[in-house]
């Protein structure tokens, strides 16, 4: 029984053996995972903004005089040449010829001003037209597959440019209008003092609504106060302060999504401008920081933003990169290997190290040019217990919710 006992006492020094050499068996690293997966990459840029009437005339005293209470309320609608207040002129003195000759070239002035904005508006309207049928004439051509997209594209970017300069003449015809009125009320001073007191009416230079009533009581107003502000509340554009880092890479006609403005989906819009001076603005942390403004036209529909109002707040994604066909995977894989990235990828329960190219990041992704294929195994966020060939349990990362 000698060579049972000495067989028992191998058996026994073996798993003696096996178990000391386990304790010291490297243990797997549980890691967070994520596939690399192929989809559309966008590379954002994320601000806060606000919203304001495009716009808004302040309708102002265009003489001295005592104020009767004004009756209109915000959110009235006016129509262009709406009585918004009148005035009851103070009197005043005999205007002497060379003021009076004075006052009438002003008035002179005033209405070529009005005749070269009324040519402005006809020639804005001829252009409108011609973009609107160079856009129509687009869609039938795209339709056949006669014509590149990218010409419909930049025909509805010209329409649309056009739109908007035929706002700006009509608003330029509006404030010349306004001016006119204010011409003639100087007059009409010199003209009526002798007479009975006669009240002078305040009208509205264009059609919109009341936005704001800035002096509500009867009160004594000198030449110039604010007395209503006007303008179309369903035209809006958005206003961001950007870092001049992020303006620079902005470009005129870049696409936005405005976001968590409170509606339930995003709304479309479109970089009008950046703004070519810039300032200086302490963030909440302390830091100065250098920003300048961009204006964002709203492209959705004004049914689809009828809650939308001025001055409200709103979140602003401008996409300054896009890649259609992208492998994309969460930015928290990346890590710097020498003057280039790396990841850390998962084979057959090891960590192997794979150098890749990237072709643009955002906040969250990150589209890669070359080093990986759809469906491999990305370690998140590696820490100093992943190196190479190393042992691995992977874990897959919770869905974002």
């Amino acid at each position: 029984m000698r060579w049972l006992s000495r067989l028992l006492l191998l058996a026994g020094g073996l798993v003696l053996l096996g178990l000391v050499g386990w304790s010291f068996w490297p243990s797997a690293v549980v890691v967070e995972t994520a596939q690399a997966r192929r989809q559309r990459f966008e590379e954002t840029i994320l601000e806060d903004g606000q919203t304001r009437v495009r716009e808004r005339y302040v309708v102002s005293a265009p003489l001295a005089g005592r104020l009767p209470r004004i009756d209109l309320e915000a959110g009235d609608p006016v129509e262009a040449g709406t009585v918004v207040a009148s005035i009851l002129p103070n009197r005043a003195p005999l205007l002497d010829p060379r003021a009076r000759q004075q006052a009438e070239e002003r008035l002179g002035a005033a209405e070529a001003t009005l005749a070269r904005a009324s040519a402005a508006v006809a020639q804005a309207e001829g252009v409108a037209e011609q973009a609107q049928a160079d856009a129509e004439r687009s869609r039938t051509l795209v339709a056949h597959a006669a014509a590149p997209r990218s010409r419909l594209e930049h025909d509805e970017l010209a329409l649309h440019s056009a739109q908007r300069e035929l706002e700006a003449a009509h608003s330029t015809r509006h404030a010349a209008e306004h001016d006119v009125e204010l011409a003639r009320a100087e007059l009409f001073l010199e003209s009526e003092q002798n007479q009975a007191a006669a009240t002078w009416p305040v009208r509205s230079p264009v059609a919109g609504r009341i936005l704001r009533v800035l002096q509500k009581s009867e009160a004594p107003v000198a030449l110039g106060t604010p007395l209503v502000e006007i303008g179309d509340p369903a035209d809006l554009e958005v206003v961001a302060d950007v870092l001049t880092t992020d303006a620079v890479r902005m470009q005129p006609g870049d696409p936005v999504r405005i976001e968590d403005w409170g509606g339930d989906k995003p709304l479309a819009g479109k970089v009008r401008m950046v703004e070519p001076g810039a300032f200086t603005k302490v963030s909440a942390l302390g830091v100065d920081e250098q920003r300048t403004r961009v204006v964002i036209d709203i492209i959705s529909p004004a049914a689809d933003r009828a809650s939308l109002g001025d001055a409200y707040r709103v979140d602003v994604r401008v996409v300054i990169a896009a890649i259609d066909d992208a492998i994309v995977i969460p930015a928290g894989a990346l890590f710097r290997d020498r003057e280039g990235w790396a990841v850390f990828v998962v084979a057959n329960g090891r960590a192997r190290r794979r150098a890749v190219a990237v072709a643009a990041r955002n906040t969250s992704d990150a589209a890669i040019a070359q080093g990986l294929a759809v469906g491999e195994q990305v370690i998140l966020f590696p820490g100093e217990a992943i190196a190479e060939g190393g042992r691995v349990r992977p874990v897959a990362a919770p869905v974002p919710g």
